[in-house]
């Protein structure tokens, strides 16, 4: 297995070492963010209304356009979610 490794020149970069390190948790946190809006789509899960209720057809085409803007916005980073 390869190795990478990180090279910071002072504390000034260490925003930059943290961004670098935390880079798998973003992709984490995108991916529950993506499951949340499918789980709308594809299970009908309301996230709005906590009461156990079905999400609305409004509901439902949001969490679909907000889906599709997540891999738009990714794509353009040159990244994928699944």
């Amino acid at each position: 297995m390869g190795k990478v490794i990180f090279e910071f020149d002072s504390i000034e970069e260490q925003d930059d070492i943290k961004s670098a390190l935390d880079g798998y948790k973003w992709k984490l946190a995108m991916y529950d963010l993506d499951q949340e809006f499918r789980s709308t789509t594809k299970y009908g899960t309301s996230h709005i209304k906590h009461d156990g209720s079905q999400a609305c057809e409004v509901e439902d085409a949001v969490a679909e356009k907000y889906r599709n803007m997540i891999r738009e916005i990714l794509s353009g980073y040159g990244l994928i979610l699944d």
